[in-house]
């Protein structure tokens, strides 16, 4: 605070002398004080609009960059979460899904795809019925996978960033619950009751909505942001019929 106040103080009064100076050099040779009052009265006057407009136009490019700054952070904590967690869930699940292949004639994305073919995908897969089957081996690897991700996870909610984005902030907290109900489950998860394996069915699916919708999403921000990236993600998108990372000659 010292340092700022430092060198505004000189600033200001070198500017008022100078201002001061000005109206002086104007008088002594005009020597009509009613014209300098009155057109400085006139610009005061003036000024306050002038503060006005500056002030609103200031502070909605600020905000828009600050949007902008904030928007780029959180794709890449949504990006970090797809490499460590999301991606891995979205095989394990989609291979537990009895009508996965439906699903897969929508979400196949293509590098060509619009924004109208985003949002029908997104559609899609928000009105999907996911048929869920997760047997007790996969459930019990699943556990395990979710337990070693658990700090992770955890970081990624204390992330300030997150408080801009309630829909990864919902995608997180399932995933979590699901992780947080398999964890109080002990042993090899065999002779579940009907009701209990229901509901970690319903937990699973949640998860598994969440993640979809919000990998769409994430495609979509790459495709305009980060082609390279979105060249790569759309290749082993896990949605798709047969993901692959190496590029075929055709």
């Amino acid at each position: 605070m010292k340092r700022k106040t430092s060198w505004l103080l000189p600033v200001s009064l070198l500017l008022v002398a100078a201002s001061v100076l000005a109206y002086g050099v104007h008088y002594l040779v005009f020597r009509d004080a009613y014209h300098i009052f009155f057109y400085m009265l006139l610009d005061i006057s003036f000024l306050f609009l002038n503060v006005l407009v500056v002030i609103i136009f200031i502070e909605r490019l600020l905000a828009q960059r600050e949007r902008r700054t904030v928007f780029q952070k959180l794709n890449m904590v949504i990006g970090t979460f797809f490499s460590e967690v999301g991606l891995e869930l979205l095989k394990r699940f989609s291979a537990r899904v009895a009508n996965a292949d439906a699903l897969k004639e929508r979400l196949d994305v293509r590098p060509n795809w619009t924004r109208k073919d985003y949002q029908k995908a997104t559609a899609a897969a928000k009105g999907f019925s996911y048929d869920l089957n997760i047997d007790p081996p996969s459930l019990l690897e699943l556990k395990t996978f979710l337990a070693q991700k658990r700090d992770f996870l955890v970081r990624l909610l204390e992330n300030p960033s997150l408080l801009e984005h309630d829909r990864f902030t919902d995608l997180l907290w399932a995933v979590f619950h699901l992780a947080e109900e398999l964890s109080f489950r002990e042993g090899m998860l065999e002779g579940l009751p009907p009701a209990d394996y229901n509901h970690l069915m319903a937990d699973s699916k949640r998860a598994y909505t969440h993640i979809t919708m919000e990998w769409l999403a994430y495609l979509e921000h790459l495709k305009g942001s980060y082609p390279f990236l979105y060249s790569l993600a759309v290749r082993i998108n896990p949605l798709s019929a047969n993901p692959s990372a190496y590029i075929s000659g055709q």
